[in-house]
């Protein structure tokens, strides 16, 4: 067994898109209509048949109020590797990207948070 996709929740799946694809570079897999809404699938162009990125509406009450409170406490939703983090760092600074933790040493780790502002925060972690 192993995992090919994990989720997200966005407050807009256009908006979403844009910000992953464009802003962090991931590649666009998936986007296929759902009724409403739409399985819209990324991966990392590194790895493009390894684990999708799936960016779910959080229409749900449930899923909003998850969302909404993991943000309101400062709780990143998932974790992404990175080979160097104060090159990312400093790329999507270069970018626009508000960072709640700049490159922080945690023991044997460096990590950062940051707004992937479709309401969530997101670590990364240098590899």
């Amino acid at each position: 067994m192993k995992i090919i996709v994990t989720s997200i929740f966005v407050d807009n799946q256009d908006k979403a898109l844009q910000f992953y694809s464009e802003t962090l570079g991931f590649v666009k897999k998936h986007d296929v209509p759902t009724g409403e809404f739409r399985w819209i699938t990324l991966v990392s162009p590194e790895n493009e048949k390894g684990t999708e990125l799936l960016l779910e509406p959080n229409n749900h009450p449930a899923a909003k109020e998850y969302q909404q409170k993991l943000f309101a406490d400062g709780i990143p939703v998932t974790m992404f590797g990175v080979a160097d983090i104060h090159a990312e760092y400093k790329k999507l600074m270069e970018k626009g990207v508000r960072f709640t933790m700049e490159p922080t040493k945690i023991g044997e780790l460096t990590i950062a948070v940051f707004d992937d502002t479709c309401g969530n925060l997101i670590q990364i972690m240098q590899e």
